[in-house]
């Protein structure tokens, strides 16, 4: 057995993980894209 796999240090599930990142990059880009478009309106 390969000794990293005994001790390891973070439980969690790596899909509960990827999920939170996926919706805090999902939030990011649709803050950027609402801003932009705040932005463009503004400057008519």
């Amino acid at each position: 057995m390969n000794e990293f796999e005994k001790d390891v240090q973070c439980k969690s599930n790596d899909l509960t993980d990827s999920g939170v990142a996926f919706f805090i990059w999902i939030g990011f880009f649709a803050t950027v894209f609402i801003v932009a478009q705040i932005i463009k309106e503004i400057n008519l």
